[in-house]
């Protein structure tokens, strides 16, 4: 097979699916992607996943072939129904930290870039293979039950000045 090929097949079943036929669940590299979404009251948007009932910020696994801003634009898309506009870079984040063993046994390390934006449209949906809801939330009433791999994230932005 050809490069092109692979990404085509990963396009349709996912590259992490996919290695997972050959690794089971043993620990593999991915790359994260995610997204602070800020409305005009300077609220962030989070979403319950349907995994573990916790409240995240959008986001997920980079695909072969895909830029950084693709990936987020595709997840976002894929997860809550909404098109981003202009993107900022947030933050980087690496370290072990970032290992991030699921329910089902699958370990990942995956280091990323959480980027932020003001701009997003379109009608909110809720993925049902991954999404329980969205919801904005106020700086100073996050909910407690974060997701173990984002809180950082969240709490970071919650103790930034906004920019306007």
């Amino acid at each position: 097979m050809e490069i092109d090929d692979y990404i085509e097949l990963y396009k349709k079943v996912g590259y992490i699916r996919e290695m997972r036929k050959y690794v089971g669940h043993a620990p593999i590299l991915t790359c994260a992607c995610g997204v602070i979404i800020e409305n005009d009251k300077g609220e962030i948007l989070l979403q319950k996943r349907k995994d573990n009932g916790c409240w995240a910020i959008i986001g997920g696994a980079m695909e072969m072939g895909e830029t950084f801003e693709e990936t987020i634009r595709r997840e976002t898309m894929e997860e809550s129904g909404l098109s981003l506009g202009r993107l900022d870079v947030f933050q980087l984040y690496s370290g072990k930290d970032r290992i991030i063993e699921y329910s089902n046994g699958d370990i990942c390390f995956g280091p990323g870039i959480v980027f932020i934006t003001r701009e997003y449209e379109g009608v909110m949906i809720n993925d049902p293979d991954e999404v329980v809801e969205h919801r904005f939330f106020k700086k100073t009433e996050l909910p407690d039950n974060l997701n173990r791999y984002d809180k950082d994230i969240i709490l970071e932005w919650a103790g930034r000045e906004r920019k306007t």
